[in-house]
């Protein structure tokens, strides 16, 4: 993130200028449960960024504690996203799998002080004696304690060796904090710190059968790598009197958590446990499906790292959690796009356009600007012939007000080439579809050039029908109507939010020659259309497929307009 007086970089200074800390170590530590999304990209740029603002190293840690939803699947996955961000991490890559034996033997140090304890209640129970808030009377209601609470420091430490050694089933046992069952945040009931699963772990295969909880291994393998600041997003606030509890009681060095607004945007969901069933029932094609917020598949839908970091540095660090509007998320891709991309012309619904007065069989070269922002893009060659392809909308029967497209009687330029004027078209009698617009053009009119003295008020672009390369696009919408996913109505889910019409795939649209040369990866304007990006996909018949990241209408510029 750029440079800026924001309320972390407040804290790192006077932790610095106070001599607490000599080097300013972070982490950024997913769990291996699913994609990145955007939001994640928040935590993993403050992460990574206040590393390398105040000379500094930031973690990768791996928090993989819960075997039955990890997967090394998702550890690769996880490492393309940062690295496509444009962040390293060397040899700073760890997993909190590695620390199960360091974090066993603290737990024996927390029980030999007398305050953790082994429980035989079962979970359903537990949760009763804990209590619950009232939101009725806006209180929390007064915990009860466990009948195992007071067991022995002698008798816990030989049930806690005996959980290890597999002598329990399943559910049977747990270890919990012994903290105070009266404290008005319930996390500090005497949570729990292990529990039994026989659950083979992705890293650790069979080795264990006890797996400890987040809130015990986050603090705790934060102190192992000497983490100075634990910087997190503020649904962690009310887990920090945890946080710092067991990292005193542990006697290990003191890491401090550190709060900040995470990020939420209109018109999607940042929860992978809501990604997952988009995912697992297929709502969609997969975690890189380009509707998802995931960064596989905001990269796949044509999104750039330039244009995720531009975004974040714009909104900035807060305390008090607010939605963003997308909206400013493309506006910030469509500046950055719009610098990178070279203009291309596709006609993706395409409608036969005959010039009459042209010499058949005759093709001329004419020459196009890839870039109007970047002359060191330079120039490309068009074929023009006397058919050509031009979108269907740019013809209309029976034009309505203020339509300056093609229409009989009415004259259009097209794009880098000539004037052209529709002398009629062509109709299917059984279907009325307009099957072929006809039109002559003005030789003198070529490219606009300075002998040209006709003034026409539409421009249209236009493909070769002898040169065209057929393409298969797919267009995107937000995956959900409302704005707000999760604002539904009783006896509903966010899935009765999805756009039915999210995605539109047209098998067969045209393009210039040239795209026959594009990889997945590359980016371009399709000029009036929007921006495209080379899909790794092919269609039918090994057509190149290409997605349509964002349209050309910039909505934030004018909100932004509107709100000054």
């Amino acid at each position: 993130m750029e440079e800026t007086n924001d309320f972390i970089s407040t804290f790192i200074k006077e932790d610095l200028s106070k001599g607490r800390f000599d080097t300013v170590r972070t982490r950024f530590p997913p769990e291996p449960n699913g994609w990145l999304h955007i939001g994640h990209c928040k935590a993993l740029m403050v992460d990574f960024s206040m590393a390398q603002r105040f000379n500094g190293m930031c973690n990768l840690r791996f928090d993989d504690t819960n075997p039955a939803k990890e997967d090394s699947a998702y550890v690769e996955a996880i490492k393309r996203d940062i690295q496509w961000l444009g962040f390293e991490w060397a040899d700073r890559e760890f997993y909190a799998s590695d620390y199960y034996e360091y974090l066993y033997n603290l737990a024996i140090v927390i029980i030999k002080k007398g305050k953790a304890y082994v429980d035989d209640l079962p979970e359903e129970e537990m949760s009763r004696l804990r209590g619950t808030s009232d939101p009725d009377k806006h209180e929390t209601l007064p915990g009860q304690n466990s009948p195992f609470r007071d067991r022995s420091i002698e008798e816990n430490l030989d049930l806690f060796a005996k959980m290890r050694a597999g002598a329990f089933p399943d559910g049977t046992k747990t270890l919990r904090a012994k903290i105070n069952m009266a404290d008005p945040n319930l996390l500090m009931r005497d949570p729990v710190m292990y529990r039994i699963r026989r659950e083979a772990h992705y890293r650790t295969g069979d080795t264990w059968c006890i797996y400890p909880m987040y809130d015990f291994a986050h603090p705790l393998s934060d102190a192992k790598e000497k983490i100075t600041h634990s910087l997190c997003s503020l649904e962690y606030e009310i887990h920090r009197p945890l946080y710092d509890w067991f990292i005193r009681e542990a006697e290990v060095f003191p890491s401090q958590q550190i709060e900040f607004a995470r990020l939420n945007i209109t018109q999607t969901v940042l929860s992978k446990r809501y990604l997952l069933r988009l995912v697992t029932e297929k709502y969609v094609s997969g975690w890189d499906d380009p509707r998802l917020p995931t960064l596989s598949g905001l990269r796949r839908r044509g999104y750039t790292p330039e244009s995720i970091h531009d975004f974040i540095n714009r909104i900035g660090l807060a305390k008090v959690d607010s939605t963003v509007d997308i909206a400013l998320l493309e506006h910030c891709l469509l500046q950055d796009l719009n610098k990178r991309c070279n203009r291309v012309m596709a006609v993706i619904r395409p409608l036969k356009l005959i010039i009459e007065n042209w010499i058949p069989e005759t093709v001329e070269t004419l020459t196009a600007i890839n870039n109007p922002e970047d002359e060191s893009a330079g120039t490309r060659p068009l074929s023009f012939s006397r058919e050509l392809w031009i979108e269907r909308d740019d013809f209309a029967e029976n034009p309505p007000p203020k339509y300056f497209r093609l229409f009989p009687g009415n004259s259009v330029r097209l794009r880098y080439a000539y004037i052209v004027t529709c002398t009629g078209f062509d109709k299917d009698p059984s279907t009325g579809e307009i099957t072929a617009v006809r039109c002559t053009y003005d030789p003198a009119t070529k490219g606009g050039n300075a002998a040209d003295n006709r003034k026409v008020k539409g421009t249209i672009h236009w493909v070769s029908a002898t040169s065209a390369l057929k393409i298969e696009t797919r267009l995107y919408d937000y995956l959900f109507k409302m704005e707000k996913p999760m604002d539904v109505g009783e006896g509903k889910t966010f899935l009765d939010n999805i756009n039915p019409n999210s995605l539109e795939v047209i098998p067969e649209a045209y393009a210039e020659i040239c795209l026959a040369a594009a990889v997945p990866g590359d980016r371009y304007q399709f000029e009036r259309l929007g921006y495209f990006i080379r899909d790794p996909d092919t269609g039918s018949d090994g057509k190149p497929v290409f997605n349509r990241t964002i349209g050309l209408r910039d909505t934030w510029a004018k909100i932004d307009k509107a709100q000054k």
